[in-house]
């Protein structure tokens, strides 16, 4: 089963084929900053599995730590991915540009020492107060 997002302004398209995990909040003051929220809401794939339909040219990157690049839309600002240098093979898909979103549920919280004040978590998902499992 495959799935399809993009950016805001649509100069990029994706497909992602396979089934996705669960999705993962990550309450750190970086993915806040970068989403403009209360976490990134993320979900890992195989970047095999990424296909880019366009928009190449519209791509840009950010890094605000040395070892992670932040993909997004370079037209409208749109998030699309994240990817660490030490694990090339895995993208952190930003779910927030899934065009369908049906059956995907969130499946855990990390970086909660850093979760922003004005955000309870008032689940029984799983909680990390740094990363999480691998």
């Amino acid at each position: 089963m495959g799935h399809s997002g993009g950016c805001l302004c649509g100069a990029v398209r994706y497909e992602v084929e396979g089934e996705l995990a669960p999705i993962q909040l990550c309450h750190c003051g970086q993915c806040r900053k970068a989403q403009g929220g209360a976490f990134g809401a993320n979900i890992p794939v195989r970047a095999t599995d990424f296909q880019l339909i366009r928009g190449e040219d519209a791509l840009r990157d950010y890094r605000a730590s040395p070892d992670k690049r932040r993909v997004f839309c370079g037209v409208c600002g749109g998030p699309v991915y994240s990817q660490r240098d030490d694990a090339p093979h895995t993208l952190r898909l930003r779910v927030g540009g899934l065009d369908d979103t049906e059956g995907l549920r969130v499946g855990l919280h990390i970086q909660t020492s850093s979760r922003a004040a004005w955000w309870l978590i008032d689940d029984d998902l799983p909680n990390y107060l740094a990363a999480g499992p691998g």
